[in-house]
């Protein structure tokens, strides 16, 4: 990054340095490049620290609009706590300026709107007793609760990866853009985790059991599916995500209906990408009826008297996954169905911070994300070892002084 600062005190230095030369000896001269050099390489150094955590996130102010762009693509726009931080009080500001008509979020790169929060390094805080394992889960619901309450239009502009933090990041707006090249999973039963964000709130409330069927599988959505699903407003083809941001830029005070009538135009006009039949809807019929139970071991039992290839592949892939994560899971969204968004969230950092004091979370991180075997060592090992009482504790109020205030 051109930094004017490095180059007007290096000028600076080069001219005096210059005088010098004119003036005194070589020796002099000598013993002053090797402190210029010492000078650049400090500078350097400082805009380089300077430039790294603040450019994980980018933000325009675009006349009325504005604009947050998340800007790790190597990382897949992974969701951090540095970022959190850097997007909540500019939200929060944009909210309170009555100038401000419309936000539009969107990733870097033409891979990820956000592809997760950044797990890894919570389990790492948690092995320490360090504050990020409570601190992230708490800002990052915070957050969620501020896009799920916002005043002004939220556009989430979801062209590519959007998964578990890059859902919170969107799905509690008021549009959310799919394309594509738009992919959906809520997979944290494979980390030993839960569906969170808000996963709670709005899983329950797709059509029929199609909420639970994905949070416990982490079966995965694209294109146009994401609309078809409703974990997308609109579906717009990628090749006209670009235009769609300019037309939306360029509209003056917009409302959101003015915004709702634009988004309907381009979706219209995105035929380049077949229309076909949403991916699940010849298994809705059994998704409804076999994944409707009251506990697992209901679930399992539908899936094994049913006996279709269907349900041995759904049984199969839920038999991989941690049976206490999937336990808390079903129960997470049960509960959710008749909650609020609010209620919802304070309930997922109770279950947040029970996922660091167990271990199959620690576990499921290893085994996925660290050494990449993909053999998580679960305990339990099976559903039937993870009894009521433990469920009951990942849902016990945390200490006053700990819950998540919203």
């Amino acid at each position: 990054m051109h930094c004017q600062f490095c180059s007007l005190n290096r000028n600076k230095l080069i001219y005096f340095l210059i005088r010098e030369k004119e003036g005194k000896d070589l020796e002099m001269l000598r013993k002053s490049v090797q402190r210029l050099t010492v000078v650049i390489k400090h500078v350097k150094i400082t805009a380089n620290m300077c430039t790294s955590a603040s450019d994980e996130v980018l933000f325009q102010k675009i006349d009325t609009k504005g604009v947050i762009t998340l800007n790790r693509p190597k990382a897949l726009n992974a969701l951090n706590l540095s970022m959190i931080r850097k997007i909540f009080p500019v939200l929060t500001e944009w909210e309170n300026d009555p100038k401000t008509k419309m936000v539009i979020i969107k990733g870097a790169g033409d891979k990820a709107f956000c592809a997760g929060g950044d797990v890894r390094a919570v389990t790492e805080a948690g092995k320490v007793g360090d504050r990020l394992s409570q601190d992230f889960f708490k800002e990052e619901y915070i957050l969620n609760n501020k896009i799920g309450t916002y005043e002004i239009p939220y556009i989430a502009l979801i062209n590519g990866i959007t998964m578990g933090g890059g859902v919170g990041l969107s799905v509690h707006g008021a549009f959310r853009v799919a394309s594509e090249k738009t992919v959906f999973a809520m997979p944290e039963t494979a980390i030993g985790l839960f569906p969170d964000v808000g996963g709670g709130h709005f899983l329950p409330r797709l059509g029929g059991k199609l909420g639970i069927y994905l949070a416990l599988t982490g079966f995965r959505l694209k294109g146009r599916d994401v609309h078809k699903a409703g974990v997308a407003t609109h579906f717009v083809q990628d090749n006209k995500i670009e235009e769609l941001e300019k037309s939306l830029l360029e509209m003056h005070d917009p409302t959101a209906q003015d915004i709702h009538h634009v988004l309907d135009k381009f979706q219209k006009n995105s035929t380049d990408i077949p229309d076909k039949d949403f991916i699940l809807a010849k298994d809705m019929e059994k998704i409804n009826r076999l994944f409707d139970g009251k506990t697992m071991e209901e679930i399992y039992q539908n899936l094994e008297k049913d006996g279709s290839e269907w349900a041995t592949t759904q049984l199969n892939t839920l038999k991989k996954m941690s049976p206490t994560s999937m336990k808390v899971t079903l129960r997470q969204l049960l509960d959710g169905e008749t909650m609020t968004l609010q209620d919802c969230l304070v309930m997922e950092y109770r279950i947040s911070q029970r996922c660091i004091e167990d271990q199959d979370f620690y576990e499921g991180v290893r085994a996925v994300l660290v050494d990449k075997d993909q053999s998580p060592q679960w305990k339990p090992a099976v559903i039937e070892g993870v009894t009521p009482q433990r469920v009951e504790w990942y849902f016990s109020p945390l200490p006053e002084e700990r819950e998540l205030q919203l």
